[in-house]
C-alpha cells in the first residue's frame, strides 16, 4: 500500500481515532501532494513554452506564468515552507501536551495519586492510558513520515535540496517530531510496564527496546522493519548513563547534576535558576534551561533496570546536594553578618 493511502486510512480509521484526531493537528498530505502535481504540470508547460511548440502552448505558458513566475516556484515555497512549519509546530505542541498529561497520571504523587487509585476501582485507567499512548505513538510517527515523504517528493519535483534544508530548519526550531524528548518518555512509559498481560500494551511496547548495559546505552524506536531510530542515553558531560535525566529545549539529555554544573547553578536550586544566556554544552544554544523536561519515566526505567547503579548515583547526588547547601548557607550567613 502506498503511503498516501495508508495515511488517508489512518485519518479515517475508527470513531475513537477520529475523536482523538479532531483535537490534534495533522499534516495536510493530500492537499500538499496536489500542489506538487500542479507544479509538475506548470513545469512541463513552461518547458514546452520555452521550446515554442505552437501558439496554444504559448498561451498555456502565459497562463502558467501568472502562477509560477520563476523556476524556484514561490507558490510551492509558500505552501510548503510556511504552512508545513506551522503544521509541524502544532503537531509537536499537541503531542507534548498530550504525553505530559498522560504521564502525569502515571507518576502522580500525594493526593492526586490517591484520587487516581480510587478511580481505578470504577474505571480501568491503565487500559485507557495504554490505549491513548498507542494512539500518540501512531500520531507522531505517521505525521513525521508524512513530512519526510512530502519533502522528498518536493525535492524530486523541483530538483532541489530545499526539502532537505527544511529538515535542518525544523531541527533548529526544535520541532523535529521524532527527536522529541516526550517520545523517549513515552517509550520509557511502555518499557516500565514490560511483562504485563495487556494486549494493546504488548503491541505498542514492541515499538521500543532499550539496552542499558551496552558500551553506548540506547533506546530504539522501530517504525517499520526497515526504519528505526536510536536515542543515546549517555550524558555528554560525565559520559555515564544519565541519572535523574533532564532534556533541555534543544533536545540534548543530561544528568541533572551535570546540567546544573554546566549552567553554574547548584543542584538544589534546579535548572530554572540558570541564567537566560546559559548555553547547552553540546550545541551552544542559549536559553535552553528554563523549560527543560524532567524525564521522570526514563528515571523510573533506570531505577528498575539498573538498581545498583541508580542507588550509587543517588547517594553521590545527595552528598553533593548537602555539600552545596552547606556552602550556600555559609556564604549567606557570612554576607548577612558582614564578614
Amino acid at each position: 500500500m502506498k503511503f498516501g493511502e495508508a495515511f488517508k486510512e489512518y485519518l479515517h480509521r475508527e470513531h475513537e481515532q477520529e475523536c482523538f484526531l479532531d483535537k490534534c493537528s495533522h499534516v495536510e498530505y493530500k492537499r500538499l501532494k496536489k500542489v506538487l502535481k500542479s507544479c509538475r504540470r506548470c513545469k512541463s508547460l513552461h518547458d514546452r513554452g520555452q521550446s515554442g511548440e505552437g501558439r496554444g502552448d504559448k498561451e498555456d505558458h502565459h497562463s502558467v506564468s501568472a502562477i509560477c513566475q520563476c523556476q524556484s516556484c514561490p507558490l510551492c515555497d509558500q505552501m510548503f515552507f510556511t504552512e508545513l512549519m506551522k503544521e509541524a509546530s502544532d503537531i509537536a505542541g499537541c503531542f507534548s501536551t498530550r504525553v505530559r498529561h498522560l504521564l502525569h497520571l502515571h507518576v502522580a504523587t500525594g493526593i492526586q495519586r490517591y484520587v487516581l487509585r480510587l478511580r481505578q476501582c470504577f474505571v480501568n485507567d491503565q487500559q485507557v492510558m495504554v490505549q491513548e499512548g498507542r494512539m500518540l505513538i501512531e500520531y507522531i510517527t505517521m505525521n513525521a513520515l508524512a513530512i519526510r515523504k512530502i519533502l522528498k517528493k518536493y525535492d524530486k519535483v523541483h530538483s532541489s535540496v530545499n526539502g532537505r534544508n527544511f529538515k535542518s530548519k525544523m531541527q533548529a526550531e526544535h520541532i523535529e517530531l521524532l527527536q522529541s524528548p516526550w517520545l523517549i518518555e513515552l517509550g520509557a512509559f511502555y518499557l516500565n510496564f514490560d511483562g504485563l498481560d495487556v494486549g494493546e500494551f504488548s503491541e505498542s511496547s514492541g515499538n521500543f527496546s532499550v539496552d542499558l548495559n551496552a558500551a553506548r546505552p540506547v533506546m530504539k524506536l522501530f517504525l517499520s522493519s526497515s526504519f528505526e531510530l536510536e536515542y543515546d542515553l549517555t550524558c555528554a558531560i560525565c559520559l555515564e548513563l544519565v541519572f535523574n535525566p533532564y532534556a533541555l529545549n534543544c533536545g540534548h539529555l543530561f544528568c541533572k547534576s551535570c546540567a546544573c554544573s554546566a549552567a553554574s547553578v547548584m543542584i538544589f536550586q534546579g535548572l530554572k535558576a540558570a541564567r537566560p544566556d546559559s548555553k547547552c554544552p553540546i550545541c551552544r544554544e542559549a536559553g535552553v534551561y528554563l523549560n527543560a523536561v524532567h524525564m521522570l519515566e526514563l528515571d523510573l526505567l533506570l531505577k528498575g533496570r539498573c538498581k545498583e547503579y541508580w542507588k550509587e548515583r543517588m547517594i553521590a547526588e545527595r552528598t553533593q546536594i548537602l555539600r552545596q547547601s552547606k556552602m550556600f548557607w555559609d556564604m549567606q550567613t557570612k554576607y548577612a553578618i558582614g564578614y
